[in-house]
């Protein structure tokens, strides 16, 4: 059965895009004004990182903690390119939650990737 899947011909559609996506994020529900965030699209081992840096494991007590905090600061220092106005990591951290919570939602979900794996690469 494997003889008949389709090999893929344009190895570019394997490749994160090397281009980040523009975003524009409302400042406040009561202003017309926007933040643009630029997010680029991470790699498989980027997405790893990410969700390694949820996890804090202790070996001494044998338990695993998950810290999202963690993974949400790795994901802003490493997938926003840059935002208009220009702002710096810690003041992409400090935003208020109104803003922060549309920026969680335009960044890469680690989660998707593992969800998207685990029906389609059954033969």
């Amino acid at each position: 059965m494997l003889n008949d899947k389709k090999i893929v011909t344009d190895k570019n559609v394997l490749f994160a895009l090397t281009e980040p996506k523009c975003h524009y994020i409302r400042v406040a529900e009561d202003r017309e004004e926007y933040l643009k965030v630029w997010v680029k699209e991470p790699t498989w081992l980027e997405v790893d990182k990410a969700m390694n840096s949820l996890m804090k494991v202790d070996a001494k007590n044998q338990n695993f903690d998950l810290d999202l905090n963690a993974m949400y600061r790795y994901m802003v220092e490493n997938f926003i390119v840059k935002s208009e106005p220009s702002l710096s990591t810690v003041d992409l951290l400090r935003l208020n939650p109104y803003v922060g919570s549309q920026i969680k939602e335009v960044l890469p979900n680690p989660f998707d990737a593992f969800e998207e794996t685990e029906g389609k690469n059954e033969i």
